[in-house]
């Protein structure tokens, strides 16, 4: 009896690995494609493919004028977000680390740290060129989603993955109606 259920036990681990590892592979292709083609699915021929900027309904003049800098701002903060990465998982190798080494551990935060204030810098950069182009009413709703979202998944993140769905999907941790209740 106890062997049927060992089998079965393996066989059902076996399906749900099979399973999660398809899903794995059908999302990050879906990805590496769509930033590939640029908006996912083909038909885009210069269309705006951001959903930040799609919802932000950017004329294709204004478009044209800032899909390079996304391109630019994209490729950037991927490297970035790959070596802030790399720090990390150097960190968690240190504190795993028999003999844990505190200077070490206390030297790879720091490695971390710059690497997240030069990721806000180039987010920062990002707002301030896409600033020049929107039109002020653009600008509010522009700010007014980076402030309902400040908990959730980072403005950085979202133009990143300009490709990964629309904006209304983001997770907000902030309900703007008690965010000023909450900091005081």
């Amino acid at each position: 009896m106890s062997r049927k259920i060992a089998l079965l036990l393996i066989v059902l681990s076996v399906a749900l690995n099979i399973g999660f590892a398809g899903i794995w592979a059908a999302q990050t292709t879906s990805r590496y494609w769509a930033s590939r083609d640029g908006c996912g699915h083909g038909g885009c021929n210069g269309a705006v493919w951001c959903p930040l900027h799609r919802k932000l309904a950017v004329t294709d003049g204004q478009w044209r004028t800032m899909e390079s800098r996304m391109m630019e701002f994209r490729r950037g903060s991927q490297a970035l977000c790959q070596e802030i990465n790399s720090r990390r998982a150097e960190m968690i190798d240190l504190i795993a680390s028999a003999q844990a080494d505190r200077a070490a551990i206390a030297a790879k935060q720091e490695e971390i740290l710059a690497g997240q204030r030069r990721m806000q810098e180039l987010v920062i950069q990002q707002l301030l060129a896409e600033k020049e182009v929107l039109t002020v009413e653009q600008q509010k709703e522009l700010f007014d989603m980076i402030r309902q979202r400040c908990g959730g998944m980072g403005l950085g993140q979202a133009l990143m993955q300009g490709d990964s769905g629309e904006l209304s999907q983001i997770p907000s941790r902030v309900n703007p109606g008690t965010a000023d209740k909450d900091n005081q």
